[in-house]
């Protein structure tokens, strides 16, 4: 069953992705509409609310040990944290190999942690996690899309609030 995102946010996909059924976990799904050797790269957001003190490396981190849980040769290739004081972000690009079908793969995901304060009470934090996963052959040509992605991704102006 999909999740729901501790706060609402807006963004726009990329030209032809396709919004998609999410899974468990995940707030929100969309493919690539050319598979690359039977696996649709895809863009997943899902979020939550971290306990306090909580670090996106750490953060980052557990996510590579969840990755492990399924996959082989995990390895982070790439790790940078970004944004600001008052809005800190971490981007991470992970390699593994997993079975998609019948077929071991070799795959790269790249992941965004955005980390959103509360104006009331700055120690409040909401986490969205922004994710690329495709396949290692594939995934030059669809970062530049999950890139752009990840520019439009914003704070919902609710009504009313």
């Amino acid at each position: 069953m999909p999740t729901t995102l501790p706060v609402p946010i807006d963004f726009s996909l990329p030209e032809g992705w396709l919004p998609a059924s999410a899974p468990a976990g995940v707030a929100y799904a969309a493919v690539h509409p050319q598979a690359d050797a039977g696996f649709a790269a895809n863009i997943t957001v899902d979020g939550g609310l971290p306990r306090e003190g909580v670090t996106a490396v750490e953060l980052a981190d557990a996510s590579v040990e969840r990755l492990r849980e399924f996959a082989e040769s995990v390895t982070v290739t790439s790790r940078r944290e970004l944004g600001s004081d008052s809005a800190p972000a971490l981007a991470q690009r992970i390699a593994f190999s997993a079975l998609a079908g019948d077929m071991r793969q070799d795959f790269v995901q790249s992941q965004v942690y955005l980390f959103l304060t509360d104006d009331v009470d700055p120690r409040k934090r909401a986490l969205i996690r922004l994710a690329l996963t495709s396949t290692a052959a594939q995934y030059d040509s669809v970062l530049v899309d999950f890139q752009d992605f990840v520019r439009t991704v914003r704070p919902s102006a609710v009504a009313g609030v």
